[in-house]
């Protein structure tokens, strides 16, 4: 009987040993939870209640894009213009008109020095407007056109007086050892142009385009300015019957960094008696 009863002890022993299980080298690590939304990373670490945010960061290269392209209307301040002042003699030196302003005048009358007869514009700004994907654009402005004509001749002009409206203006001065100098005629106008514009390279600053269009002048300054070997400088102030009014037809060359402009008058600069068109043409200082 007790071999039976120490028998059955031993039986329940195992048992219960058997039973046990050893969860040290079989039991899972805890796993952390991660939640991604957009480009933010939320963690929560196993077995805490709290939650760790990360920014995960993109960078882009984008190319930069040109600002004036994307603008509708740009504005160019001060822009300079360096050329030279001519002009376009018709006129019929055999009719009366031509012999009350000069008497006595021919063709060599007004010739130029063309070297020395410059033009200097000076425009306060210029507008840019686009009117289609800013390759056909409308430019306008407003500035001051200096045209300085230098004669060959000795000729001298005259203040008109107003009590002889219809004296000459122009004469050749015939005095003898007498060494003109300088001798030149200044006309300045305030100016108005218009254009339209074609760019084709409407992406880059300093593209290709062309423009064309008319300018309207008015004339608020002319003087005739002589200098020679005994009188030394004399200058007569006078609008010497200018037209009032300069129309002409203008334009403009763009070929990357440099530029060209050009002009040609409607009618004479002259209100009777000259039938002379004036034109210039010269290099443009312009950031566009």
């Amino acid at each position: 009987m007790k071999r039976i009863i120490t028998l059955c002890t031993i039986l329940c022993a195992v048992v219960t040993a058997c039973a046990q299980t050893d969860t040290t080298g079989t039991q899972t690590p805890p796993q952390n939870d991660t939640i991604r939304i957009g480009g933010i990373i939320i963690i929560r670490k196993a077995g805490s209640k709290d939650r760790e945010v990360e920014h995960d960061k993109e960078y882009k290269m984008q190319r930069r894009k040109n600002v004036d392209s994307a603008r509708n209307l740009t504005t160019n301040w001060w822009i300079f213009d360096i050329g030279f002042s001519n002009y376009s003699d018709k006129t019929n030196y055999a009719s009366a008109d031509a012999q009350a302003y000069a008497p006595g005048s021919n063709e060599t009358w007004f010739e130029l020095k063309h070297g020395k007869s410059r033009n200097v514009n000076v425009w306060f700004f210029m507008q840019k407007l686009n009117v289609a994907k800013h390759v056909l654009n409308l430019k306008y402005g407003l500035g001051l056109e200096l045209n300085n004509y230098h004669y060959k001749r000795p000729i001298r002009y005259d203040a008109n007086p107003p009590a002889v409206p219809n004296a000459p203006v122009v004469s050749l001065d015939g005095t003898v050892n007498r060494t003109y100098e300088k001798n030149k005629l200044a006309a300045d106008y305030l100016t108005l142009p218009m254009m339209v514009n074609l760019n084709f390279t409407p992406k880059s600053q300093k593209g290709f385009g062309l423009s064309a269009g008319i300018s309207v002048g008015y004339l608020y300054s002319a003087r005739n300015k002589t200098e020679t070997s005994d009188e030394k400088k004399k200058k007569a102030k006078d609008d010497f019957r200018l037209e009032k009014w300069k129309l002409a037809y203008i334009a403009e060359l763009s070929m990357g960094p440099v530029r060209f402009y050009g002009s040609y008058a409607f009618k004479s600069m002259y209100e009777k008696g000259l039938d002379i068109m004036p034109y210039n043409f010269g290099f443009r200082f312009s950031n566009w």
